[in-house]
């Protein structure tokens, strides 16, 4: 039983009145924390993940080989902002990287792009301050690195898995492209149930009439949060 006096780190729940709201900070065991409320007698965990897509030299820098150029470039200083935080707040951050191996011919991407996310290459490398973000985070429990060789993020990974397990519902994405592997991340986690929030000034594309278009179809399509 905890007395009056202890100061122990609350770990598992809390009793909540049945007649107002409360909220509570939970601290674990790793130091990351879990906001827990609860309103008129019905509780709510709140859990996100942050799932950061292809923000790699290849898809934004100037000489990358399939470059978003400009408008990828543009929005660094937001996605680390953004990256920045979620991992100072304690929630799951997601790297989410595409890679393809060198003279893959059964990839169907291979008739579609010039060679570009090649494993091992500074193509693959995340771009500008990114990198250092991560570098600096890596080995935090709750960033991981993600290998993905399709456009979403959930295809062919343990992605889901990694969500599920920590109770996360909620998505937010930042990244590139919009409207490929932006897109089809969020097709996905639509499909499994998830919560969406888009971030706009943190997503770009190639393709500006593209950008635009997925914007739209997060909102009228998936209900997502764009922000």
């Amino acid at each position: 039983m905890r007395t009056k006096n202890s100061c122990e780190p609350l770990l598992l729940g809390a009793v909540f009145s049945n007649r107002k709201a409360i909220s509570i900070q939970l601290k674990k065991e790793d130091g990351d924390s879990i906001k827990l409320s609860k309103q008129k007698g019905v509780s709510a965990l709140e859990k996100k993940a942050l799932i950061n897509i292809d923000y790699t030299f290849d898809f934004v820098g100037d000489e990358g080989a399939l470059t978003c150029g400009q408008p990828g470039q543009e929005i660094e200083g937001e996605i680390v902002r953004l990256t920045e935080a979620f991992i100072n707040n304690g929630d799951y951050v997601v790297f989410a990287i595409d890679v393809h191996d060198e003279g893959d011919q059964f990839h169907p991407e291979t008739k579609l792009y010039p060679p570009h996310n090649i494993r091992g290459t500074k193509g693959r490398e995340l771009y500008g301050r990114l990198k250092d973000v991560y570098e600096e985070h890596q080995d935090k429990a709750h960033v991981q690195y993600l290998d993905k060789t399709r456009y979403s993020a959930f295809a062919g990974t343990d992605l889901e898995i990694k969500l599920r397990e920590r109770g996360i519902t909620e998505v937010h994405l930042v990244g590139v492209c919009t409207d490929i592997c932006v897109l089809h991340t969020a097709v996905d986690a639509y499909n499994r149930g998830f919560k969406i929030v888009v971030y706009k000034d943190a997503v770009a594309s190639f393709n500006q009439n593209g950008h635009f278009w997925a914007l739209g179809h997060f909102e009228s399509a998936m209900g997502a949060m764009v922000k």
